[in-house]
């Protein structure tokens, strides 16, 4: 159908118009999160987009995509962690990410969303003190300022985060990838039990037993200072006698909590204590931590990008494919709560 110039067009009972705009799907990667860009990027049949990303000498960051990008939706992977191999603070990390979303802006991309698996200064989402920072709220502001259209992440320390954004944010989950691998390779349901670390996890932990098929327990803890905690005892131990107990957090750090943790389930009557956590960070003296600790196992995910040295009792499980689906459904503007069946609201 034509239409002249300054004539309206015929009145219509369509409800859409059948155009083909030629939309394009582009996947980039920050220094972060290289080797998890490379396997969506994989997955999805797409070359991986070259950011031509390097540090002057004199620390600045700096971006020119190898291609046209003009008129694509484009995929920024990049946690905001830092990664040893390439040089990368957690600090380093956010502005590059920043960077990449100014420079996929100025190239004219129709849509820029930010993938960030770890949502880095995620656990400083409140006040705990006087003056101190909202920091989350500030990372919030600085992606969106920058000109991010949406964000894509995993497995968020608090569900409020997502009131800092004023774009849609499309929440991830890996539950479904740690439940299988516990129910694969832990044992019968009957001879398990899952421990949560503290309160705050009562409710993910109530989830993630449900879909293995077992009891629940509880941690009881205190946390006087940041990085500091203090285990108390088992809420359930009855629950944890004689059984494989599994803690399952989303965050693991410098590990003393956890390690103590472990120690206070098996006092509890446990017969082994494994771990499962989405991003393992591994700050500090962690792997030093961990190997002299009394746990079977731990069980993470790639949203971070594990340091060299760490002990053999850490197993990497890679979340690409939930990414992956997540980009397919947000680029054909499908529904992403069906990837999980309505089960990724976890708090």
């Amino acid at each position: 159908m034509s239409v002249e110039v300054g004539t309206a067009p015929a009145p219509t009972h369509a409800t859409s118009l059948p155009i083909d705009y030629g939309k394009r799907l582009m996947v980039t990667a920050g220094r972060a999160s290289m080797d998890l860009g490379g396997r969506i990027a994989d997955k999805l049949g797409v070359d991986l987009t070259s950011a031509g990303l390097k540090t002057f000498s004199d620390g600045e960051v700096y971006c020119r995509y190898g291609e046209s990008i003009r008129g694509a939706d484009i995929f920024i992977v990049q946690s905001i962690a830092g990664n040893e191999a390439e040089g990368l603070t957690v600090n380093d990390a956010l502005v590059e990410l920043l960077v990449m979303i100014d420079a996929a802006v100025g190239a004219s991309a129709h849509r820029v969303i930010a993938v960030t698996p770890w949502y880095g200064y995620s656990r400083q989402d409140k006040k705990s003190a006087p003056r101190e920072p909202i920091t989350a709220r500030l990372v919030a502001k600085c992606v969106e300022t920058a000109g991010a259209d949406r964000l894509m992440t995993m497995d968020l320390h608090a569900g409020q985060l997502q009131g800092f954004f004023s774009n849609p944010v499309d929440h991830m989950t890996a539950m479904p990838l740690l439940t299988q691998y516990v129910k694969d390779q832990l044992g019968e349901a009957g001879d398990l039990v899952i421990v949560a670390p503290d309160a705050g996890r009562v409710k993910l932990t109530r989830k993630f037993a449900g879909t293995v098929g077992c009891e629940y327990a509880l941690l009881e803890k205190e946390r006087p200072a940041q990085q500091v905690a203090e285990i108390g005892y088992v809420i359930g131990q009855e629950k944890v006698e004689g059984h494989r107990a599994v803690i399952v957090d989303d965050i693991i750090d410098t590990g003393g909590t956890l390690a103590a943790g472990a120690q206070t389930v098996l006092d509890a009557g446990a017969s082994e204590v494994y771990a499962v956590a989405t991003h393992g960070i591994f700050s500090g003296n962690a792997f030093e931590t961990l190997a002299a600790s009394p746990l079977a196992g731990i069980v993470v995910t790639d949203t971070v990008p594990l340091r060299a040295g760490a002990p053999d009792l850490i197993r990497v499980l890679t979340c690409a494919d939930i990414l992956t689906r997540t980009v397919r459904e947000i680029f054909t503007d499908g529904s992403v709560s069906e990837i999980f069946a309505g089960e990724n609201q976890l708090f």
